[in-house]
Parts: C-alpha cells; sequence; structure tokens
C-alpha cells in the first residue's frame, strides 16, 4: 500500500488547493514499493544505483541524493541494514516511526486507516486507494529494469496539438494520427463490404455513425502521413513463379492467366463450393511480421478467402471473408471466425487488418462493448480460396492507410443525403435533461468531419465528384436545429452550430469547435485554388463566401462564449447548466484535452490571443493548477 504525507497541510491548501497533487510528489517519489506496509517498515532499503531510471524532468542523482537523505533521516528500514554513506557503518534495524490513526473523513462521513509519525503530529500518510478515489486522480507502480516507482498525475490526457505546428487544410488533422478507431471497444467490426467500421455506442445491434467513419478515415489519411512507408512482403502477382500454392484435390485448379482487364498476368482459381470452408486451393503465407493483409481479387461465382494464423495462446484460428453469409461478423467460441465481404462482379482490391478482426471475432459479445482480448498474431500462415475467379497481389504489409481512407472517403460521399446535405445519424440519441433524438438527426460534428474529409480526399484524388457533396454540405448550417439542421442561436445573439440538436440546445464545446475546422478546411481549399489560379465555377464562388461567413459567424460566437466553458480547475462539455439550470457537465480528462488540442490550432490560424490564453490555462488544469480564489 502506497500512503500519502501529509506536513503542511494548512499551507498546501492556501497556496494552490491542490492537495493531491503536492502531497504525492512529497512522498510517492519516495516510498515507491509495492509491499510498503510489510512489517510497518515504510521504505525498502535503496541504493542510488536503483534509480538511474529514464526521465525527462528529474535529475537521477538528484533523486538519489533525495531518498538517500530520506532514509537516513527518517530511518526506514525493511528487513536490512541502512549504509550511511557519511561514516561508512552499518547501523542496525530502527523499529518503525509510525503508528496507526483512524482518520475521520468530512465529520465521520468514513473512517479510514491512516499512519501517523510519532514524532511529527503533521506527518501522516492516507492509503492512495483513497486519495485516488476522493480527488479523482491518476497513479500506478511502474517498473524499469528491476526498479519500480510510483508514477502519479492529475489527469490521464497525454495527446495534445502541439501550438507551435502550422496547420495545413490538407494535412494532418489535429492528432488524428494518433487515433486507432477500429480498436475501440464500441466498433463491432470494420465492416467486410464497405470497410468502415460499426459502431454500438448508442446501440448493442450496431449501427454506421458518419463521425466515426470520418475520424476513422481521416486518422489513416494522418497516419500516412506521418508515418514512414509500409513494408510489404508480397506473395502472388499472378506468374505463379515463385508461390507455394497446394490443392485439396483434383477438383481444385490455378493457373496464371493473361487477364485484359488489367493488362497483366494473374491467378485464375477454380475451387468447388462443396468443399468446406478452409479446403481449397491454398497458398503458404508464413509472415511473422506483418498483420495487414491485401488482395486484388475479382469472384465470378461465390466463394471465401480463408486466412489461417497463429495466436500469441499458441491457438490456430480460421478467418472467413465470406461473399455470402447470413451475419456481418460472427464466431463460433473456439477458433473459426466469419465476416460477410458481399459479392463483386469486377475487381476489388481487399485489405484487411488480420490483428483487428481476430480480436473482434474472439471479442464479441451480445453488449455494446467488444470484450477486450489480448491475443496477438505470432504467424499468418497461409490463404485458401474458394469458389471461382481471379486472383492477384497477394501481400502482407505493415500498414495499408490509403485504402481504409478511401473506404471511409467513399462512404461518406455515397451517403451524403442529397436533399438534406447531411448525414444522418440512424440511431436514437438520449442526453440526460433533453429531449431524445430520433434516428435521422443531423449533427454540426459530422458536418465538419464531413467537410474536412472530403477536402483531403479531392486533394489526394483529384477527383471533382467531391465538388458537390463539399458545396451540399454547407446546407444543415443555414437550417435551424429545430427544423432538422444544426443552427442554434444562444441568447438571441451568438451563432452556433450544435453536435446534438437537442431542445432544449446543449451547445457542446468540442462539436462546435469540429464544425468550424470543417468549415475552415472547406475555405481553404476553395482559396488555395483560386491562388494557384484554377477557375472556380460559379457554385464554387459562391461556396467559397458562403463558408467564409459561416466561418466567421462561428468564430465570433466561440470568442465571446469560450469563458463559459472554463470551470476555473477543468473545462465544461456543454451548457446544460445554464440551459436547463442544473449542475454543469463537466468534461472528461480526454474531451478536456481534445479542448486544449482545438484551442492549439485554432491559435495557429487565428492570432486572436483568447486562444492562447485559454489554452495556457487549461493546460494547467491538467497538472493540478487551479484558477485564483478570493
Amino acid at each position: 500500500m502506497i500512503r500519502l504525507a501529509m506536513r503542511g497541510f494548512k499551507s498546501i491548501l492556501n497556496v494552490r488547493l491542490n492537495l493531491p497533487l503536492v502531497l504525492v510528489v512529497v512522498v510517492v517519489t519516495v516510498c515507491i514499493t509495492s509491499q510498503f506496509m510489510e512489517s510497518m517498515n515504510l521504505c525498502p532499503t535503496i541504493r542510488s544505483e536503483r534509480f538511474a531510471y529514464k526521465s525527462k524532468n528529474i535529475d537521477p542523482k538528484v533523486l538519489a541524493e533525495i531518498k538517500r537523505q530520506w532514509i537516513l533521516d527518517e530511518g526506514c528500514v525493511h528487513g536490512e541494514n541502512v549504509q550511511n554513506s557519511k561514516s561508512g557503518s552499518n547501523e542496525q534495524p530502527q523499529s518503525s516511526p509510525y503508528q496507526h490513526i483512524d482518520c475521520s473523513i468530512n465529520n465521520n462521513d468514513e473512517i479510514i486507516d491512516c499512519l501517523k509519525h510519532k514524532d511529527h503530529e503533521d506527518d501522516i500518510y492516507m492509503p492512495w486507494n483513497f486519495i485516488k478515489r476522493y480527488f479523482d486522480v491518476y497513479g500506478k507502480v511502474a517498473h524499469y529494469d528491476g526498479y519500480e516507482r510510483f508514477e502519479f498525475s492529475h489527469s490521464y490526457s497525454e495527446v495534445y496539438y502541439d501550438p507551435q505546428k502550422e496547420y495545413h487544410f490538407d494535412g494532418v488533422f489535429l492528432t488524428f494520427d494518433t487515433y486507432n478507431v477500429e480498436v475501440r471497444d464500441r466498433v463491432k467490426l470494420v465492416t467486410g463490404v464497405e470497410g468502415v467500421p460499426l459502431s454500438t455506442q448508442w446501440g448493442p445491434k450496431g449501427y454506421f455513425y458518419p463521425i466515426q467513419i470520418a475520424q476513422f478515415a481521416m486518422s489513416h489519411y494522418c497516419k500516412n502521413i506521418t508515418e514512414k512507408p509500409p513494408v510489404r512482403s508480397i506473395y502472388e502477382t499472378g506468374t505463379m513463379s515463385e508461390s507455394k500454392w497446394t490443392l485439396h484435390n483434383s477438383e481444385c485448379h490455378v493457373e496464371s492467366v493473361d487477364n485484359p482487364e488489367r493488362n497483366s498476368k494473374v491467378i485464375m482459381f477454380q475451387v468447388p463450393l462443396s468443399l468446406s470452408l478452409g479446403n481449397g486451393a491454398t497458398l503458404t503465407l508464413g509472415n511473422t511480421v506483418e498483420n495487414e493483409f491485401s488482395v486484388d481479387i475479382k469472384f465470378i461465382t461465390n466463394g471465401s478467402l480463408s486466412i489461417v494464423v497463429e495466436g500469441s495462446d499458441k491457438k490456430r484460428y480460421n478467418i472467413h471473408y465470406l461473399t455470402h453469409a447470413k451475419k456481418l461478423i460472427d464466431f463460433d467460441g473456439d477458433r473459426s471466425i466469419w465476416y460477410h465481404i458481399g459479392s463483386s462482379a469486377s475487381w476489388r482490391h481487399f485489405s484487411r487488418d488480420i490483428r483487428v478482426d481476430l480480436r473482434k471475432g474472439v471479442g464479441m459479445t451480445k453488449s455494446k462493448a467488444v470484450k477486450k482480448v489480448k491475443i496477438s498474431i505470432k504467424k499468418i500462415v497461409s490463404l485458401t480460396v474458394r469458389g471461382e475467379g481471379l486472383i492477384d497481389n497477394v501481400c502482407i504489409q505493415t500498414a495499408d492507410h490509403m485504402t481504409h481512407f478511401l473506404a471511409g472517403t467513399n462512404w461518406i460521399l455515397e451517403n451524403q443525403n442529397k436533399e438534406t446535405g447531411g448525414w444522418p445519424i440512424m440511431v436514437e440519441r438520449r442526453l440526460e435533461g433533453f429531449q431524445s433524438l430520433p434516428p435521422g438527426w443531423h449533427s454540426a460534428m459530422a458536418q465538419g468531419h464531413g467537410l474536412s474529409t472530403m477536402v483531403r480526399a479531392y486533394k489526394y484524388t483529384r477527383d471533382t465528384k467531391f465538388l458537390p457533396a463539399l458545396r451540399l454540405a454547407l446546407r444543415p448550417y443555414t437550417v435551424p436545429s429545430s427544423k432538422g439542421g444544426v443552427r442554434a442561436i444562444f441568447m438571441d445573439r451568438f451563432v452556433w452550430y450544435e453536435e446534438y440538436p437537442t431542445t432544449p440546445s446543449s451547445f457542446v464545446l468540442n462539436g462546435f469547435i469540429f464544425s468550424l475546422l470543417g468549415l475552415y478546411d472547406y475555405k481553404m481549399l476553395l482559396s488555395s485554388e483560386k491562388e494557384a489560379g484554377n477557375q472556380l465555377s460559379q457554385d464554387d464562388e459562391a461556396a467559397l463566401r458562403q463558408a467564409t461567413d459561416l466561418y466567421n459567424d462561428g468564430m465570433s460566437s466561440l470568442k465571446a462564449m469560450l469563458p463559459l466553458y472554463d470551470a476555473g480547475f477543468t473545462t465544461i462539455y456543454d451548457l446544460r447548466h445554464y440551459q436547463l439550470k442544473t449542475q454543469p457537465n463537466l468534461a472528461r480528462w480526454d474531451y478536456h484535452a481534445t479542448h486544449i488540442s482545438q484551442l492549439a490550432l485554432l491559435s495557429t490560424v487565428d492570432d486572436d490571443p483568447i486562444f492562447k490564453q485559454f489554452h495556457d490555462n487549461w493546460m494547467g488544469y491538467t497538472k493540478g493548477i487551479r484558477a485564483k480564489h478570493n
């Protein structure tokens, strides 16, 4: 058990109201062993060479000296002698200077077992489990090459946008290069047909959530920029020159043929569908490094692809991708997983993260969340095909980001409502205190993400099909949220774009800022096209003016209303406390981190000092620094 010193209790409270951070740092950096209470000896024998740990913030020599002095001053022992560096002599083990004491919390609301120093009345040690729960702070024992230390943090947020980094409308979006949307436990699977995540966030059956799909697409776009080029292992290019195909029986057939559609050689396969899954024409893979499987394939009949993988649990799993399956995903509870990938009368590039598919299958539940499993892949063993078709470019690689990006952008493009311009969210949404949103509601965050995604898709592909969709996406910004749009007005003055078009309006901060970033990306795209000498159509000229006006209106509101979201020690998620006259809805630390990153980005595109000011204040809250009090 780790316990906490309370010397100087009143002075600490008067200085910062920052009790947990100061108290934990004082003692926890000294007494770090998980066997803290053994035999009433609170500090183990510690030699300074054990503390050559990795840290950017503390000089190991300084920390070692602090710990040495603590041991010598307090006589902390743990069943062995303490070396006195001054005299070189060994002192005999001392009895513990600490005794048990009951701690009454808030006039006996709770009684907990604490420790008191016999000689210092103000030295009280409280259990870490109590401190963590009472002050909502975080910590854990970390291990470094045989040495362990306790690591405390006021918040669990770690990823922030760098305000020194210049933002580009066609570059990395915020911190999305750190997003791993498909591994979230509220993602049921990445669908085999569309190649996008299916959400269970607000319903266990699963539904397409436009915001999540856009985040999936942009995360892969961003990783394609920030990561090293993928490492690829190619197993078949249509020539069969070095591939290792084996056939289940004489009815199975594979051969290399010329294909006029691709102007190259491909593999033609013919395997009876009467064979059980996993049997047919098999290509040996034996990959122990990469996890992303991809292939170009054209099924002439129904058929299947089956991947055999060896898991870290020493099991061999069969992942079957079927053109005609009864369910999107299924698992037999043992070793077989099925995915529906749909039929395809033309060539398609099929790419799957095998590790994600394995974990989603094994982790299947009937609840909203996928059960977390720790299985990793030791080897991708083989590929087996059934049915009749053509196959080419069998590859396993470290990543296939742009395939996933384009899958997401295609979904965004194809599922935009051609009348409203929005992406209807087909699940009921209930927010406490507000009227429920029936399926089909629109979100300003979805509009912003849709704009940001399609802007990048247009820049990458130069496909003009994205231009009318971008123009159309502005429409919900102009329609009141009460009439199916996302536009609201605060205090009859400030324009706001609603993430949740509730009644009354909820004014969610992060979703509003995302809607502004989409407008910014779009207006910058059109402006850059003009600057490059490209003639804009009349429709795009009008869209540029409209997007600019919508953005400017929103930014004026944000600058005026931003202080309403500052609680003095954290940020506030929305304005329900004003709208519903309730307690404020405080932002979780991950949402607080999003607020910080959003302000950091805005400070790079707008020189108003309010963004830097609030960014710095809110960053301080993550370290326990509070606003001043009277």
